[in-house]
């Protein structure tokens, strides 16, 4: 087998994929073998027709079976010998079969090859997090009115769960403090994918935005479905939706090939937890700035 790789741009290649001899040889063999078997020819018994009379009345038939079965065999030969890390199923062309020989082109979109370099030492800026007085004050208050209380005191935080208001105002600044820590934990990852993807220029695969484009539609819908809006509201919806978030699936998909580049480069698996791992190693490398408030 022969295969000769060309890039059409940086995420689709075309293969030109030969093979002689035995492979197809041998492979005309196995299916003249099965037809053999399972062909009824008038005045022989099942699976004792002359092998001239079965080339006769199944050549056809057995020139589909070789390329149905050889050509995604030499397909997967090509893909693994060149390394190749294909996204679809690859669009074939320009087939020739004779009993000795076999070719086609194959056209298929891969992942394409960023090599991101300076991923290590992304300045961060890290604000130190805390509940001010007042944001405690206006949690409190905004919890009295909506049920009611008389007055923030000892009482109104018993029935909250807590012994006096001091205890209470504790947690709140807890309750405070751990969202504003998400919040910022937000906002380090957005440093960070920008600093990584500032300046990069690659094509995006159509497969993988169309596929996260599939996806957030479909997260979409459901959301609308469990907030009550009739099913043949949301279907007229549809095409709005997919305007909407077009954006945002090719930003997720450039976001995921830059975290996967690095990731090969690091040899880190590429399992669910593969962007995860990514972004606790540019965490651990990265150059941290504490900004005080």
């Amino acid at each position: 087998m022969k295969a000769e790789v060309r890039k059409l741009d940086s995420s689709k290649v075309e293969i030109d994929i030969s093979a002689e001899g035995d492979v197809v040889k041998n492979k005309f063999e196995d299916v003249f073998k099965k037809i053999a078997q399972e062909a009824k020819v008038k005045g022989f018994r099942q699976g004792h027709a002359p092998r001239d009379i079965l080339e006769k009345e199944f050549s056809g038939i057995a020139h589909e079976q070789v390329l149905k079965e050889l050509i995604p065999e030499l397909y997967d030969q090509a893909v693994a010998k060149e390394a190749l890390q294909v996204l679809d199923l690859p669009q074939i062309s320009e087939v020739k079969l004779d009993r000795a020989s076999l070719s086609f082109r194959a056209q298929v979109e891969v992942t394409p090859e960023i090599g991101i370099k300076n991923y290590k030492g992304i300045k961060i800026d890290y604000k130190k997090v805390a509940a001010s007085p007042d944001e405690i004050k206006r949690h409190i208050d905004s919890a009295k009115e909506s049920r009611k209380a008389a007055a923030a005191d000892d009482n109104f935080a018993k029935a909250l769960g807590y012994p006096n208001t001091a205890e209470l105002e504790k947690a709140v600044e807890r309750q405070i403090a751990a969202q504003k820590a998400g919040n910022l934990r937000h906002e380090i990852e957005h440093q960070v994918i920008d600093g990584l993807t500032k300046g990069l220029d690659f094509k995006l695969p159509q497969t993988l935005v169309a596929k996260q484009l599939e996806e957030l539609v479909r997260q979409a819908k459901v959301e609308l479905a469990l907030r009550g809006v009739p099913k043949e509201h949301i279907a007229g919806q549809e095409g709005a939706l997919r305007k909407e978030l077009e954006a945002q699936a090719r930003e997720q998909v450039r976001v995921y090939l830059v975290l996967s580049d690095i990731a090969k480069q690091e040899k880190i698996p590429a399992d669910d937890n593969m962007s995860q791992k990514v972004m606790e190693l540019l965490f651990k490398e990265a150059s941290w700035n504490i900004v005080e408030n």
